[in-house]
This record gives C-alpha cells, sequence and structure tokens, in this order.
C-alpha cells in the first residue's frame, strides 16, 4: 500500500463509509416502520412513517455529501501531486544546464603564442578576458542558493 495513490485511497474509503451511512439509515428507517406497524393510533402510525421517510433523505443527503466530499478532497490531492511533480521536473530540467556551464579544468594557454592585449568592452557587453576570443562575451554563470 506504501506505493498506492492516496487520491484513490481517499475515494475508496468514502465508498465504504458511503455505504456504511447508507446501510444505517435503512437500519434507522427499518426501525421506524416498525414502530409504526406496532402503533395504535392513526396519528402515531403516520408520524413514525414520517420520521421514516426523514430519516432515509437525511441519511441519503449525508452519505451524498460525504462522497461528494471525498471526491474533491481526493482530486485536490491528485493535483497538488501533479503540480508538485511539474515543479520537481522542472527544477531538474533547469538545473541540468546550469551543471553544464561550469567552467571544466583549463588547460594551460602555450607560452609559444604571444599573448593579446585585452580589448576595451564595447557598450552593452561585459569586459573580454585575457586569451578570450574577440567579439565573444564571457558566459554567465548561475550562483546556486543556499538551502
Amino acid at each position: 500500500m506504501a506505493e498506492a495513490d492516496l487520491d484513490a485511497t481517499i475515494r475508496q474509503l468514502a465508498k465504504h463509509q458511503t455505504k456504511a451511512l447508507t446501510a444505517a439509515a435503512k437500519t434507522r428507517r427499518a426501525h421506524y416502520l416498525a414502530q409504526a406497524g406496532k402503533a395504535k393510533d392513526k396519528a402515531g402510525k403516520a408520524r413514525a412513517k414520517a420520521l421514516a421517510q426523514a430519516a432515509l433523505e437525511q441519511g441519503l443527503a449525508a452519505a451524498k455529501r460525504l462522497q461528494v466530499a471525498a471526491d474533491n478532497a481526493a482530486d485536490s490531492y491528485a493535483r497538488a501531486m501533479r503540480k508538485a511533480a511539474d515543479d520537481a521536473a522542472k527544477a531538474a530540467a533547469e538545473s541540468k544546464p546550469a551543471k553544464s556551464q561550469t567552467p571544466k579544468a583549463e588547460k594551460p594557454a602555450p607560452s609559444a603564442k604571444p599573448k593579446s592585449k585585452p580589448q576595451a568592452a564595447t557598450k552593452g557587453t561585459a569586459a573580454a578576458k585575457p586569451g578570450a576570443k574577440p567579439g565573444k562575451a564571457a558566459p554567465r554563470r548561475k550562483v546556486a542558493k543556499a538551502a
């Protein structure tokens, strides 16, 4: 049951409770109908039959409310889990490119090549690093937030 979806479990438990509540309402109805059968006068029979009908209606209404509330809770849980899974997938997708942009171990530049002079940064671009290719800006690095 550790791997079972909780929304299905919520629905299943509500179904069992609804059946139990419906059975209890029918039992209460039968009790009032039995009292109606034992009643001596016409008014007593009518009162017991009215109570039987009201007990059944109220019990079925309560069972329906229970079922609706459980369905809403199960749907809400399922939506929340889908959203959490989507958020986790987005976070994983965003973190993968950030890891690939981390600098690898740089090889030392050969000493035979003359070092070029640093170029002045053009308007709107970052300053070029010594040894960087002209015309390309340095890649931006994302800073990981501390948890």
